[in-house]
């Protein structure tokens, strides 16, 4: 069983966006905040032997890292299939390191075709500040398809969080804050590296 602090080690060496798209907000998330999530989420019981989603799944972090933990299948969701193929040359690498017996799917879509059910969805999607709204959008699909789903957003959409679950009558039950380190990777980046807060939502739906 790989430990938590290992988890970051591995997760922090997965190959990342090489020319990301400021439109897509195409992010690296974070190693060590990935690590910390997904480390909770399995201590709740939501990665061991589930079926997961990680919808917007960029270069594969959160799947991969849950398959690592003991995920029974994950299906990995992106709009961009250059982004996929670096998320499954990651996934290949892993097993080449460690023993994964757990089922991968691949898909090329937008998040609005997704209509697989699963049991738990694990995203990163974008913040909605090139296209306003775009996380509401990941919300919704996640309320479609899981009972529970764990959501990155800005710690500023707490309150629009709280509303959306309660009108889909899903409950936010766990929550954790983070200084996401964003890297100059966009053009428009004026530091080397800016933190921002954001925090993950867990989210259950309510029987």
């Amino acid at each position: 069983m790989i430990t938590k602090s290992q988890l970051a080690i591995v997760l922090s060496k997965l190959e990342q966006f090489k020319e990301p798209n400021a439109a897509m907000e195409q992010y690296t998330t974070d190693a060590e905040i990935a690590s910390q999530v997904l480390w909770n989420a399995y201590m709740l019981g939501d990665i061991k032997d589930k079926i997961i989603a990680d919808l917007g799944c960029g270069t594969g972090t959160l799947g991969i890292g849950a398959l690592l933990l003991g995920a029974k299948w994950v299906l990995f969701l992106d709009i961009d299939s250059k982004t996929i193929e670096v998320a499954k040359r990651n996934l290949e690498n892993i097993k080449k390191q460690f023993k994964i017996k757990a089922n991968a799917n691949f898909m090329v879509d937008n998040i609005s075709n997704f209509n697989k059910k699963v049991e738990v969805v694990i995203q990163n999607p974008p913040f909605g500040v090139q296209q306003e709204h775009a996380d509401k959008l990941f919300l919704e699909k996640g309320f479609e398809v899981a009972d529970i789903i764990y959501s990155f957003h800005k710690i500023e959409s707490k309150r629009f969080i709280e509303k959306i679950s309660k009108d889909n009558n899903f409950k936010v039950t766990h929550f954790f804050a983070f200084n996401l380190p964003l890297k100059m990777t966009m053009d428009y980046h004026t530091r080397r590296i800016q933190r921002i807060r954001v925090g993950c939502w867990r989210l259950e739906k309510q029987k």
